[in-house]
């Protein structure tokens, strides 16, 4: 089977499963904006924020370094098995410390009253993480639907149980009946937020159970000189993702710190709130991303690899830059539709900003193969490394000055930064024959079709619409032909 067709086939499942769930997933902010008020949501965004970074800890780049080592015609199930066990073990290890030292972390993060929240996200993130090589397993292993299946099994019952907390029991709460009595015995108002968490835990670990049948091959064993050789590829992985997701998240913990302690966590509220309007964007990238990887390391002894590896960045941009412009020219319906909540309009502004830094952070996530694929993963430590202290440098700077305003405008300084360092270095090492005059002119065209919008329609609505079928148009004209002729000629 042609190879591009093979890689958006099995990429069109994961985005399935990712956009649905994501989506889904994504339709639980206008219920949390308008049960909270954005300081009990910033406390929702300030936790799961703190997650993305803790659980790159926990997986410290061993899927990453599964996929890497399958291809080295080693025994499967003892590579396996040695990630499986490797993450076990250090797991246990963070869950037990978590748990002893639950009430001072809880009060360094400003949480004193809700020590319980240490405790259910301790167990969220072990759950989560021992779980990272059955699910990269299922991609290793081309099976789409079973991964897509249990990450939307996982998803559903969230939601379910969102529903079920912060609708459903406190509208029986209501009757004087014995259904409303029962109701009332099981929720409590002051709950809050901590409804969110329990379903998240409760979705994790039905996870775990589902995957429990992929741990086939542990009995395998663990390697000590094998496991020695994966860490030594794996921990700059690891300190590659803890950068990145200090770029991801280190602005809303500085918000924590920062900002005067009664106005923290509702810019963080109405940062995060903003934030999930370029979910649209993510979603595509995470569902290539999961799609990208496996095929990328499969694809590497081929002759024609790196030519394969230009076509698909094309592909890439030209669906990033379509996105960017949609979303972007639709935001003012979108955001009365997902965040129907006036007190978070304020920051409304942030949004194209964000968008524009998430599009040059896929476009980053793309060029990243260089150094995965010539075991030079020090240098995806230090890129992300020297995106993290521009973050970190120019947050502290920027939102005691701005608020989120300025993390915003850092966030696509750090992510256009990384972009364009991976771009020279990995040319550099790993030359690959992009085409620059196709992937720049679409995003200039891309930027160029928002301020547009923006600054000369003013964001009418009707403009914007064919405004966007008409940049549609272009795009489509300009690349179908050649889209044909990689499918023809594979």
């Amino acid at each position: 089977m042609n190879p591009i067709r093979k890689f958006l086939g099995q990429t069109a499942v994961y985005g399935l499963s990712t956009i649905v769930g994501r989506l889904l997933n994504f339709f639980l902010v206008p219920l949390y904006v308008s049960l909270f008020d954005p300081d009990e949501y910033g406390k929702v965004t300030f936790l799961y924020a703190l997650v993305v970074f803790l659980i790159v800890l926990l997986t410290y780049g061993m899927e990453t370094t599964y996929f890497r080592f399958r291809e080295k015609n080693l025994d499967l199930n003892k590579v396996y098995a040695t990630g499986a066990w490797s993450l076990a073990i250090t797991s246990f290890l963070f869950l037990i410390a978590a748990l002893a030292f639950r009430t001072p972390i809880a009060a360094m993060l400003h949480f004193e009253g809700n020590p319980e929240y240490i405790t259910w996200f301790a167990w969220i993130l072990v759950l989560d993480a021992v779980v990272a090589l059955p699910f990269a397993r299922l991609r290793a292993n081309g099976r789409p639907w079973k991964f897509a299946w249990v990450k939307l099994t996982n998803i559903g019952l969230n939601i379910g149980l969102n529903l079920f907390f912060l609708l459903l029991l406190p509208w029986l709460s209501q009757f004087d009946t014995p259904l409303g009595q029962y109701a009332s015995s099981l929720y409590s108002p002051d709950f809050g937020v901590g409804y969110i968490f329990i379903a998240n835990l409760v979705a994790s670990a039905l996870t775990f159970l589902l995957l429990l049948p992929e741990s086939r091959g542990l009995t395998a064993g663990f390697s000590l000189p094998l496991w020695k050789q994966m860490i030594g590829y794996s921990w700059p992985l690891m300190i590659a993702g803890l950068a990145s997701a200090v770029n991801e998240v280190a602005d809303r913990q500085i918000m924590n710190f920062v900002l005067p302690e009664e106005e923290a966590f509702t810019q963080i509220g109405i940062y995060g709130a903003c934030y999930k309007l370029s979910v649209f964007m993510m979603l595509f990238i995470q569902a290539y991303r999961y799609g990208a990887e496996p095929f990328f390391f499969a694809k590497a002894k081929d002759q024609d690899a790196k030519e394969t590896y230009a076509k698909l960045m094309n592909i890439f941009v030209v669906a990033v830059a379509f996105i960017y412009v949609g979303l972007n020219l639709f935001l003012e319906p979108l955001s009365v539709w997902f965040i129907p909540n006036p007190a978070y309009y304020e920051g409304l502004h942030i949004v194209p900003i964000l968008l524009l830094a998430n599009l040059c952070l896929g476009i980053y996530i793309n060029l990243s193969v260089w150094y995965k694929l010539t075991d030079q993963t020090r240098y995806g430590a230090l890129i992300s490394g020297a995106g993290a202290i521009l973050t970190i440098g120019l947050n502290f700077w920027a939102i005691p000055r701005f608020g989120y305003t300025g993390a915003a405008w850092v966030t696509l300084i750090a992510y256009s930064f990384m972009m364009l360092l991976s771009l020279v270095w990995g040319q550099r090492k790993y030359p690959i024959p992009y085409d620059y005059r196709r992937m720049f002119g679409y995003l200039l065209l891309a930027i160029g079709t928002v301020a547009f919008a923006r600054y000369i329609l003013h964001n009418d609505l009707l403009l914007n619409t064919v405004l966007f079928v008409i940049f549609g148009a272009i795009l489509t004209r300009v690349e179908i032909k050649q889209v044909r002729s990689w499918f023809k000629n594979g």
